[in-house]
């Protein structure tokens, strides 16, 4: 989860269509420019260990629009796969 909020904040748009999982990825990432991201709050962690096979992450992650500031909060699910962790979905709320 947090090498995908930064690859958010540096504008890494490969790094995170690779990190997608195949089942539920877009053809392509294209990210918005003007938002900047500035904080994660990690709120909960569901598994996710290395014997396991699938975890769940719930987050707030702030960010800054110009000079409005905003949060996304969000219960991302996340599987193994091929010894990696995919994002598969998230739940904002």
């Amino acid at each position: 989860m947090r090498s995908r909020y930064s690859a958010f904040a540096l504008g890494l748009e490969d790094y995170l269509w690779r990190t997608w999982h195949p089942r539920s990825r877009p053809e392509n990432v294209a990210l918005d420019g003007s938002t900047a991201w500035t904080r994660l709050e990690i709120l909960d962690v569901v598994d996710g260990t290395e014997r396991d096979r699938d975890g769940v992450v719930e987050f707030v992650a702030h960010f800054r629009e110009g000079r409005r500031p905003g949060r996304l909060h969000e219960r991302s699910r996340f599987e193994r796969r091929g010894g990696r962790w995919m994002y598969l979905a998230g739940d904002v709320r």
